[in-house]
């Protein structure tokens, strides 16, 4: 945002859709596991993986980093959040992996089952 109108105008926006019971933010989400335990494991290489893969495919994400969440033998962890459907947890994952999942989970709305750990209902 540029200045207070573009400000203001967003805040409309939120109260409008709150209004209707819409939900506010129906763009997936990525959130990176970037506790000390994911860090050492490699959530570095996996953060810097997913944005290539972003940038690489256009995506409208979120990318979100988050503290440890009591996983630490299932390190580095990734989750993926879908508008509809249940968020995903990916543990044990490598650079690598990165770009399948995202393709998978993203494009095709499929779970990558070898590396999925969790599934919250939200």
């Amino acid at each position: 945002m540029k200045s207070f109108s573009e400000l203001k105008e967003y805040q409309n926006e939120i109260s409008e859709k709150k209004k209707n019971n819409q939900k506010i933010d129906d763009k997936p989400e990525i959130i990176i596991g970037m506790g000390t335990c994911g860090i050492a494991a490699g959530a570095k290489k996996i953060r810097n993986a997913v944005v290539d893969v972003v940038k690489e495919k256009n995506l409208d994400v979120k990318i979100t980093e988050t503290g440890c969440i009591g996983m630490c033998e299932k390190e580095p962890l990734m989750d993926i959040k879908m508008p509809g459907m249940e968020r995903v947890t990916y543990g044990e994952i490598e650079e690598s992996d990165v770009k399948r999942i995202i393709n998978k989970h993203v494009f095709e709305k499929k779970i990558v089952k070898e590396f999925a750990i969790a599934r919250i209902l939200e």
